[in-house]
């Protein structure tokens, strides 16, 4: 079985607002014209614009490639967010 190499290190380059190069990026879970959703090793990473593009992809690497207009760029934890639904489930199952 082949393993996945792990890469610790992350790093986020935008150049006018236009391009975009991520790496550190372990999975692409979504994208679109307007949103584009990586998990990289610092968390989730959105970005919002419109006419976006992956242009490239490695996963072998770990890196992404974007164009299009970039509007924002946001984190979220995944930690935070793990948190988030075993709180929903405690609640979930106290309510039963």
């Amino acid at each position: 079985m082949e393993e996945r190499q792990i890469q610790k290190a992350h790093k986020l380059i935008v150049n006018n607002r236009k391009t975009s190069m991520v790496t550190g990026v372990l999975d692409v879970l979504s994208f679109d014209l307007n949103e584009i959703l990586l998990e990289t090793e610092q968390g989730m990473l959105m970005v919002k614009g419109t006419d976006l593009h992956v242009n490239r992809l490695s996963v072998e690497k770990g890196e992404v490639d974007l164009s299009g207009n970039i509007d924002s760029i946001a984190y979220s934890n995944v930690n935070s967010m793990a948190a988030a639904k075993s709180g929903e489930n405690f609640f979930s199952k106290l309510f039963k």
